[in-house]
């Protein structure tokens, strides 16, 4: 990189597929000849991807344009946040520019009226797997925009808009870049991954001289030929994820997994009542026979799921179906937050709000439940070999992650001898599981594709 080449800081916010449109921002600009730098200081101006879901989210992102203003002063800002302009503008008056998520062209366009681009051909030279804000060996793989829902507490179609899906052959040939690139776990990402194509009718597409249909089940299909892990998000519970569930059993010729037995299903509550406050699917008994049915299915499917606490009107007797439900269930991991309001979501009008002292005693309830049923699931799995993925090596402790473990959310399992055994992050292992607590493993190596 030239020593005259424009120098961009960059600050990433938010979700996984946030992440992955700063991801298309840096790639862009280091397409473009910029060089990306780790410091104010260097910077010739300051791009801030933002996050504007829960409140918490909004305060860190004015948090983060305010550091970014006083410490550089030149600030374009993009993401969900941008969608509230006003907002922005009244806490940072002096920002340069303003631009909603996914709005790839505006936030460029900005950045060449601060800083023209001096791009150099001979130099600047970038991987056709673009800038990646993930580790080399794994990677997120968004395969839409927006969604269809209308659930009260959430505002993500007013900022990103109705489902958009992407056509198929064009996140399979992405997918096939990343692969090629390094990457040994694709995490599939959408708001909701269930209704992939819908908007779409199911376009068919080709791809490696085949035909898919733009349709989770078509797209999961052509990952499986990868020959890499695939795992899916933001899945919601719809009939055909029956079909999902049965390529998970699949195996290649080598014996490897075509789908991890792995789902990430938001379910948010598990009274009737609320989930009809919610606008979310109501039928939660039926919700129990599908988990039941995919266990039967795939009796090593790991699943993981959100829920919200303190929902207005949320009653005692509505919580404790939610922790009924938990015992039910029996999901391997699961996250939760307390609820709170978000500008622009029809739930604020709901009445009977919970008090958050009562919505931070009923998290904690609902944790130390959830914590229980972990540290069962977990200390079954002592006495297995499990097949891993080598995230981090730190002197003779290696972190790895199971199948059914996906990066920063869930749990990982700690290699005492991992420096030993000769591993680095990306490696493949099997690893003998000798004990367990409530959310982590630990285990010995018995063989590596190193």
């Amino acid at each position: 990189m030239s020593a005259a080449s424009p120098k961009v800081g960059f600050v990433s916010l938010g979700c996984p597929k946030a992440l992955v449109d700063s991801e298309r921002i840096l790639t862009q600009l280091r397409v473009e000849g910029y060089d990306i730098v780790q410091s104010y200081d260097d910077a010739d101006v300051v791009v801030v991807n933002t996050c504007g879901f829960i409140d918490s989210a909004v305060a860190e992102s004015l948090d983060a344009i305010g550091e970014a203003m006083a410490e550089n002063g030149k600030v374009i800002v993009t993401g969900c946040l941008g969608k509230r302009e006003e907002m922005i503008r009244g806490a940072h008056p002096g920002v340069l520019s303003i631009s909603g998520p996914q709005d790839y062209g505006s936030v460029m366009g900005a950045v060449h009226a601060a800083l023209p681009p001096r791009h150099d051909p001979f130099v600047d030279l970038v991987p056709d797997t673009g800038v990646k804000l993930t580790p080399r060996h794994y990677a997120y793989l968004k395969i839409s925009e927006g969604c269809n829902h209308r659930c009260s507490f959430c505002i993500i179609p007013s900022m990103r808009g109705d489902l958009v899906s992407r056509p198929v052959d064009d996140v399979l040939r992405e997918a096939e870049r990343l692969v090629r690139g390094g990457v040994r776990e694709l995490l599939v990402i959408s708001q909701d991954t269930s209704a992939y194509g819908v908007d779409v009718r199911y376009a068919e597409r080709t791809w490696r001289e085949r035909a898919y249909q733009t349709r989770m089940k078509a797209l999961c299909e052509g990952l499986s030929e990868l020959g890499v892990w695939t795992r899916l998000h933001y899945v919601y519970p719809y009939p055909h994820v029956d079909d999902i569930i049965s390529l998970m059993t699949e195996r290649h010729a080598d014996g490897s997994r075509k789908l991890l037995p792995y789902l990430d299903v938001p379910l948010q509550h598990a009274s009737p009542r609320i989930l009809k406050l919610m606008k979310r699917p109501g039928a939660i008994d039926r919700t129990r026979e599908r988990i039941a049915r995919w266990r039967e299915i795939c009796p090593d499917l790991t699943i993981r799921s959100t829920f919200i606490v303190g929902f207005p009107g949320e009653t005692e007797d509505d919580f404790q179906q939610l922790l009924d439900f938990l015992d039910e269930a029996q999901l391997d991991r699961v996250g939760a937050f307390a609820y709170s309001p978000v500008e622009g979501a029809t739930a604020n009008l709901l009445p009977d709000a919970v008090p958050e002292a009562v919505k931070q005693e009923r998290l904690a309830r609902f944790m130390d439940k959830q914590a229980e049923i972990s540290a069962v699931r977990l200390e079954a799995k002592v006495g297995t070999v499990q097949s891993c993925l080598v995230d981090v090596v730190d002197g003779d402790l290696a972190i790895a992650r199971t199948m059914g473990d996906a990066p920063e959310i869930d749990g990982v399992v700690q290699i005492q001898d991992g420096r030993e055994a000769g591993l680095r992050p990306g490696d493949f292992v099997e690893v003998a599981i000798m004990g367990s607590d409530e959310h982590d493993l630990y285990g010995e190596v018995v063989e590596t594709d190193a």
